[in-house]
C-alpha cells in the first residue's frame, strides 16, 4: 500500500509540474506586446506541444541555434527567465537588434562564435568554419527550420558543436522542412532536407536518435514545391526529431 501511495504521489507531482510548464509557455504566448504576426503562426507551429515533446523544463540551460527573427526566442526567454538560462548562437543579429533590448529579455545570453557563416557566390547552400559555442553542460539545444540551409560539412560542424556543448543526457531537438528521401537537389527543394540524412548525420556526430513526432506532418504537402510557394507556405510538412547525447 505504501508503494502504491508513493507512486501516486510522484505521478501527481509530475502532473503538477507539467501544468506549471504549460502555464509558463501559455503566458509567453499571450504576453502583452507579442507581435500579431507571431501569434498568427501559433496554430501551425504548435509551440506548446513542440516544446513538451522536446521535454522543456523551466530550470534548464537551453541553447537556440539560428534564432532568425526570434519567434521561438520570444517564447523560450520568459519561460526560462526565473530558473533557467537561454543562450542564442549563429545568426543572432535580428534578435540582438529587435528583441534583446526589450523589457524581460535582458537575461538572454548571446554566444559569439568564429563560425563565419557565408554563402559563396553561386553556391546553393551556406558554409561555415569550424567553431565551438564556448559553453558546456547544457540541458537542451534546439533549432527550428535551419538545418537545410547548410552544406554537409556545415551541418556536421553544427551537430558536433551542439554535442560538445551538451551534458551527458542532454537533448538536441530539430524541426525542419521535409524533402523526399534520396531526392536529387533541384530548385524546388533547396529549403528542404531529407529526414533520413539528418538522422544519419546527427548519429555520426555522436547523438542517439530518441524519438520523432508527427506534430508537423502535413498530408497536403506533396513535397514537390519550394517552401515559399503560396500553395505550401506556412503549411509545409516538417519532421520533428529528438536526439540525446549519451
Amino acid at each position: 500500500m505504501r508503494l502504491i501511495f508513493t507512486v501516486f504521489a510522484v505521478l501527481l507531482a509530475n502532473i503538477a509540474y507539467a501544468g506549471e510548464i504549460d502555464a509558463k509557455v501559455e503566458a509567453a504566448l499571450t504576453a502583452e506586446g507579442r507581435p500579431e504576426a507571431d501569434i498568427a503562426r501559433d496554430r501551425n507551429r504548435m509551440p506548446l506541444q513542440t516544446l513538451n515533446f522536446f521535454g522543456l523544463q523551466d530550470d534548464m540551460r537551453v541553447l537556440e541555434l539560428l534564432p532568425g527573427g526570434g519567434w521561438y526566442t520570444r517564447v523560450l526567454a520568459p519561460v526560462l527567465a526565473d530558473n533557467g538560462e537561454l543562450y542564442v548562437a549563429l545568426g543572432t543579429r535580428r534578435v540582438q537588434e529587435n528583441i534583446l533590448p526589450l523589457p524581460g529579455f535582458d537575461k538572454v545570453k548571446v554566444l559569439e562564435t568564429s563560425d563565419n557563416v557565408r554563402r559563396p557566390e553561386g553556391a546553393r547552400l551556406y558554409v561555415m568554419d569550424e567553431f565551438e559555442f564556448g559553453v558546456e553542460d547544457l540541458d537542451m539545444v534546439l533549432t527550428f527550420r535551419n538545418v537545410h540551409n547548410f552544406d554537409h560539412e556545415g551541418r556536421m560542424l553544427m551537430h558536433r558543436a551542439s554535442f560538445d556543448a551538451l551534458k551527458s543526457g542532454g537533448v538536441y531537438g530539430i524541426v525542419d522542412h521535409t524533402q523526399r528521401h534520396m531526392e536529387r537537389d533541384n530548385p524546388e527543394n533547396r529549403r528542404r532536407i531529407d529526414p533520413v540524412l539528418v538522422i544519419k548525420e546527427a548519429q555520426a556526430a555522436g547523438f542517439e536518435f530518441v524519438d520523432y513526432s508527427d506534430l508537423h506532418f502535413r498530408a497536403d504537402d506533396e513535397l514537390e514545391y519550394e517552401v515559399g510557394r503560396r500553395s505550401v507556405s506556412g503549411n509545409t510538412d516538417r519532421f520533428t526529431f529528438l536526439f540525446r547525447k549519451p
